[in-house]
């Protein structure tokens, strides 16, 4: 039965502006410095300020309190025929804004990034394929192959999804035989070996078969193709049971697997990772026994709406001319849009600036010594009810930005953990915690690695009350597998 009632709620909407202010809080320091060069390029009344006169000063005081309505030029008038010229020239010349940009920075704060040209990993193995002697449609096929190919150098994708995707891209009906034949005989034989596998156990057969064949290495493929699963999960008792083999012929086998590389795309794909560099967004030096924070530069480029813009769209208005509406719509719109970046920019220093000031006098001891010991249990939360913004502001701010410090330049997320109590009811951080764990690992007879139950109970007697499953999803977070995966024979 349908009935009618009354229903109040309470929600709370983002404006379209306050989406993209946190968009540009988000932006790492070079991705903003793009998104600066993109506004002065898409928005003509956006332009880098200069050394203002005096004059100029004052007229730009009076645009922002009258709505850009107030410019006066009383010396001189503005030809509407030459603004409508202007307009519609679709030749504008180029805002010259990034080189521009640095060069108000200063001397002192300007940074050059280098321009650097890599071929892809894509380009890489293409360069290869081609040269093959293979037919126009064969080449076509092989190259949308080598396209599913990720930075790994595997193959994720299963053939009958390809063989779909060609006919409906390059328009080629093809068999998932002929897909096969041409991954098998072709794109698995590029360098590096190992690539275009399905799976890692396809990875390590490859590289293995490129192999010169002797004792240890028949006997690792008979591991890797036979017994797998032993393998992965390190059941050494049963491989040497299964192959009837001494514990030393397992263990020169096993040498001989675990040189090769169960990733085969990274031997390119991070040396071209390794051409960038970071860029811090904050620094913090002690000055005096006293810290001292700033913000780089590049996040605070010296913008302003342009003036022309300004003196055409005061131009128009007071015109009687009928036919100028659309013009001063257009006007406005870029106005409106220019002065809003200008703010936003500032907005978002203010934010980042306000945020990381606060995590650093909550961190203080820390980046006055440099001891992890010292670094305070801290939560999102935390910062977030100290300065007075949401908790997604912050953390735009901890996962995207870089702080350099005199110990080394770190993401700002590092700084945050949970809270633990000791034995002496003491709050400590869990990075505390983490790094006793680390120490206690690297430490242990890899023969008989520690579990986590053992671990637990280490770290007791240190003081720490820590239970088993906390060690395990810290032991996650550290990227340290279970105790029978770091097992050596």
């Amino acid at each position: 039965m349908l009935k009618q009632q009354l229903l109040q709620k309470e929600q709370h909407k983002l404006s379209p502006q306050q989406i993209k202010l946190m968009k540009l809080v988000q932006l790492s320091t070079l991705d903003f410095e793009q998104r600066v060069k993109q506004e002065l390029e898409e928005n003509p009344a956006l332009e880098l300020k200069e050394e203002a006169s005096d004059l100029e000063k004052e007229e730009i005081s009076e645009e922002n309190n009258n709505d850009f309505d107030l410019i006066e030029n009383k010396n001189e008038s503005i030809d509407l025929s030459e603004i409508d010229e202007y307009l519609s020239d679709d030749e504008i010349e180029d805002f010259k804004s990034y080189a521009q940009y640095q060069q108000n920075c200063g001397e002192k704060e300007r940074y050059i990034t280098p321009i650097v040209s890599v071929n892809s990993f894509q380009d890489y193995l293409k360069s290869q394929l081609h040269t093959f002697r293979l037919n126009k449609e064969d080449l076509l096929i092989a190259d949308f192959i080598i396209g599913n190919i990720d930075d790994d150098g595997y193959i994720r994708r299963k053939i009958s999804s390809m063989v779909d995707d060609i006919l409906l891209i390059l328009g080629i009906s093809v068999t998932a035989e002929k897909v096969e034949y041409l991954l098998t005989n072709y794109i698995q034989k590029l360098d590096p070996v190992g690539l275009g596998s399905r799976n890692l156990q396809e990875c390590l057969l490859i590289q293995l078969e490129k192999n010169k064949i002797n004792q240890d290495i028949f006997l690792a493929k008979k591991i890797i193709q036979d017994n797998f699963e032993y393998f992965v999960k390190k059941n050494y008792k049963k491989l040497q049971k299964k192959l009837e083999i001494n514990k030393k012929k397992l263990k020169k086998a096993i040498f001989q697997i675990e040189k090769l590389n169960p990733k085969p795309g990274k031997i390119y794909s991070e040396n071209v990772k390794n051409l960038d560099h970071i860029i811090p967004d904050f620094t913090i030096r002690i000055v005096d026994e006293k810290l001292e924070l700033s913000l780089n530069q590049r996040n605070t480029p010296e913008l302003k709406v342009s003036s022309l813009y300004l003196d055409m769209l005061k131009s128009y208005k007071s015109s009687k001319e009928k036919n100028n509406e659309n013009t001063i719509v257009f006007l406005k719109q870029k106005i409106d849009s220019a002065k809003w970046f200008v703010d936003a920019i500032k907005k978002r220093k203010n934010t980042l600036m306000l945020t990381m000031d606060t995590i650093m006098n909550y961190q203080k001891e820390y980046f006055l010594t440099g001891d992890p010991v010292k670094i305070k249990p801290m939560i999102l939360k935390n910062i977030s009810q100290k300065i007075g913004v949401g908790i997604s502001t912050v953390s735009r701010v901890a996962n995207s930005k870089y702080v350099n410090t005199p110990y080394g330049t770190f993401l700002i997320k590092s700084f945050f953990s949970e809270k633990m109590i000791n034995k002496e009811g003491k709050e400590i951080s869990s990075i505390e915690i983490k790094k006793l764990l680390g120490e206690s690992i690297a430490r242990e007879n890899k023969k008989k690695p520690f579990t986590d139950e053992k671990l637990s109970k280490i770290l007791e007697k240190k003081g720490y009350l820590v239970a088993r499953r906390t060690i395990a999803k810290y032991r996650d977070q550290m990227h340290i597998p279970v105790a029978r995966m770091r097992k050596h024979l």
